[in-house]
Order: C-alpha cells, then sequence, then structure tokens
C-alpha cells in the first residue's frame, strides 16, 4: 500500500507559511536534490488555499511531474486543466488513493488538510524540514484542534549550509 507523507517546511516556532500566506522565509539549499525527493512520489494532494497560492507564486503546477490533486469545494475542474479538482470528502479519495498502485503520496499542504487525514488515520509520516527563522504567526503545521499523536523517529539530516533540519517521523498507530 502506498504511503501518505505529509512533507512540509516549517518554521521553528511551527509555522508552514507567514501571516498574509508568504513563504519567502524558506530558504534554499542547493545540498537539497529536489529531483530525487520528487522521485519518491507520483501523486501530490493539497487543499485549495495551497494550491491557488503555490500554483500563482509559481505560474503553473506546484508540484511538477507529479499527478497533482486538489480537494476544494468552490474551484472549477474547467479553470485547471492537468491538475484534478476534488469535491468530495478528501478522506474516501485518500483512501481509494493509497490502495491504488503507485509509488508514495505527497500530502503536499496544508495544515487543515492534514488535520483532517491525521486524524480519520491516513496520514503515515511526518516529515518537516525545519527552517531556522521564528515567524511570531502564520499558518501552524497542525491548525487546532488537533488530536495527540505519537510519532516515532525514522531519520534525520542537518542540512549545513542553510541549517535546515530534515526529520522524518513515522505515525505510531
Amino acid at each position: 500500500m502506498r504511503r501518505l507523507r505529509y512533507q512540509m517546511a516549517m518554521s521553528l516556532d511551527g509555522f508552514i507559511a507567514g501571516p498574509r500566506g508568504e513563504y519567502d522565509w524558506i530558504a534554499a539549499d542547493p545540498d537539497i536534490d529536489f529531483a530525487a525527493l520528487f522521485g519518491q512520489f507520483d501523486a501530490a494532494v493539497m487543499g485549495r488555499k495551497t494550491f491557488v497560492s503555490v500554483s500563482a507564486a509559481s505560474g503553473g503546477a506546484p508540484a511538477p511531474g507529479l499527478e497533482t490533486i486538489v480537494y476544494s469545494r468552490t474551484l472549477r475542474p474547467s479553470d485547471h486543466p492537468g491538475v484534478t479538482i476534488v469535491g468530495a470528502d478528501p478522506i474516501e479519495h485518500v483512501r481509494s488513493l493509497k490502495a491504488a498502485p503507485g509509488r508514495d503520496i505527497w500530502l503536499f499542504g496544508g495544515g487543515e488538510l492534514f488535520r483532517t487525514l491525521l486524524a480519520a488515520g491516513l496520514v503515515d509520516t511526518v516529515e518537516p524540514a525545519i527552517v531556522p527563522i521564528l515567524l511570531g504567526g502564520g499558518v501552524p503545521m497542525l491548525p487546532p484542534p488537533g488530536a495527540r499523536t505519537a510519532l516515532s523517529l525514522r531519520r534525520k539530516r542537518l542540512y549545513p549550509r542553510s541549517g535546515i533540519l530534515l526529520v522524518e517521523y513515522d505515525v505510531v498507530r
């Protein structure tokens, strides 16, 4: 079965975006192999707010080369060719994605979708890339009310040039 992996950049104080949704604080590190990272996945799932923010900034698909699935009741599929817009319950849809053959699924964002899928028992790993910055406010990685969830350390890696610490945890069931 495919794994659903919540992989995101996060400030040291726990935010995945700044107070106005900005993510210009995420440091670029030349040692991070993004081709290898994207190669672990064949699909990316995200909520509407993340999709709108990232696609506007990138001028295109937020996860190039991956099937992009956006959960939204307001976006029209005809306005976003090349992206799958799902207006139905994300829990059942993600459950079916996990059961289908393929590589892992990247839970690209955001926090509300993460909270929903975590509560449903569908998230397999939580993998923050902790950026050495304190934002003081913004979009939290897990917005309240979130359930207490035990995690088990899988691995960690420090990128010395930027100070980014990638930490990978398995969700303990």
